[in-house]
């Protein structure tokens, strides 16, 4: 089955009710079961898995690159605590 333009399988297990299933995106293989009765409800469950994934890799996609070097932030002052170190 192809969903969103990723090619996906779900099949039965010798266990009734467990459904394997997987898909590729990117190359790399994501793999998992589901618990349900109905064949209909496995295959929607990895339809939303499949969004999930899409969505996370557009999110990543869309964030702005953090550069290397990390800024220093300054140290937070706890209250009771002076601005100095006293010596």
């Amino acid at each position: 089955m192809i969903h969103r333009g990723i090619e996906f399988t779900v099949v039965s297990t010798g266990v009734p009710g467990i459904w394997r299933w997987r898909f590729w995106i990117g190359g790399k293989p994501k793999t998992g079961r589901t618990e349900t009765k109905l064949e209909l409800m496995a295959i929607r469950r990895v339809r939303l898995r499949i969004d999930r994934e899409l969505n996370e890799i557009k999110r990543r996609a869309a964030a702005p690159k953090q550069s290397r070097l990390r800024r220093h932030k300054p140290p937070v002052r706890r209250r009771g605590q002076r601005a100095t170190p006293s010596r």
